[in-house]
C-alpha cells in the first residue's frame, strides 16, 4: 500500500513537471511566432511608406522580393537538421524580415484600414482555433490530413487561375484558403503539443519551438492573405 502511494505521488510530481514544461514550451512557440509577425509587419510598413517601395516594386527587384522568402524557406528546410537552435532562430528572424519585404506590396494594393481589419479578424480566428487545438481531446490527425490535401488542391487552383484570371475562381480559392488554414491551425497546435518531450533536452526542444513557430507563422500569414483578399478594399490611385 505504501509503495502504491509512493508511486502515485511520484507520478503526480512528474505530471506537474511535464505540464509546466509543456506550458513553457508552448509559450516559447507563440512568443517566437508573435515576434516574427511583429518583425514582418514593421518591415512591410516601413518599406511601403518609404522610397524603397518605388525602388523595389517599380523595378525587376520586385521579383527578388517576392521569391526570396520561398527560396530561403526551402534552404531552411534543407538545413534544419544540421544547425543549432541559435542558428535556426537567426534564420527564422531573417525569413520573417524577407516576408515583410515581400508583403509590403499589400500596403500598396490595399488600404491601411483593410489591412488592419484583416489582421484583427485573422488574429481572432487564429486564437480561437489555437485554443481549440490545445484543449480538445479529439484526435485531429484525420482533419489535418484532409486539410493538407486541400492545400495541394488550393495550390493547383491558384496556378490555374493565373492563366484564367477568373474573379469567381479567385473568390472560391480565397474561401477555401480560409477554411483550410483555419483547420490547419488547430491541427498544428495539437501536433506541437503532442510532439513536446521534456526528455528530449533543451537544445532539441528549442529547435522544435522555433520550427513549430515557423509552421504556425506560415499558417497565420496565409490565413491573413486570404481574409484580406475577401474583405480588403483596394487603394484608388
Amino acid at each position: 500500500m505504501a509503495d502504491q502511494f509512493l508511486r502515485s505521488g511520484i507520478a503526480g510530481i512528474d505530471r506537474v513537471n511535464f505540464d509546466a514544461g509543456l506550458r513553457a514550451h508552448m509559450l516559447r512557440v507563440f512568443n517566437y511566432m508573435g515576434g516574427g509577425l511583429a518583425l514582418t509587419g514593421i518591415v512591410a510598413f516601413v518599406v511601403a511608406n518609404t522610397p524603397l517601395a518605388g525602388v523595389i516594386f517599380g523595378s525587376p527587384l520586385k521579383w527578388i522580393a517576392m521569391l526570396a522568402p520561398l527560396v530561403f524557406l526551402m534552404y531552411m528546410q534543407v538545413k534544419v537538421n544540421s544547425v543549432t537552435a541559435a542558428q535556426l532562430q537567426t534564420r527564422f528572424w531573417i525569413f520573417c524580415g524577407l516576408m515583410g519585404l515581400s508583403m509590403a506590396a499589400l500596403f500598396l494594393i490595399f488600404t491601411g484600414a483593410s489591412v488592419a481589419r484583416a489582421f484583427f479578424i485573422t488574429g481572432a480566428t487564429f486564437g480561437a482555433m489555437s485554443l481549440y487545438g490545445y484543449t480538445t481531446k479529439r484526435d485531429l490527425t484525420g482533419m489535418g490530413s484532409f486539410m493538407m490535401m486541400g492545400m495541394l488542391g488550393l495550390m493547383i487552383a491558384s496556378l490555374v487561375n493565373i492563366f484564367l484570371m477568373s474573379s469567381m475562381m479567385q473568390w472560391v480559392v480565397s474561401v477555401g484558403g480560409v477554411v483550410i488554414f483555419t483547420g490547419l491551425t488547430a491541427y498544428q497546435v495539437q501536433t506541437i503539443k503532442e510532439t513536446y518531450a521534456e526528455s528530449a533536452g533543451r537544445e532539441a526542444n528549442d529547435k522544435l519551438a522555433v520550427w513549430s513557430a515557423l509552421t504556425l507563422y506560415l499558417s497565420f500569414i496565409n490565413l491573413f492573405q486570404f481574409i484580406l483578399e475577401l474583405t480588403g478594399t483596394m487603394r484608388r490611385n
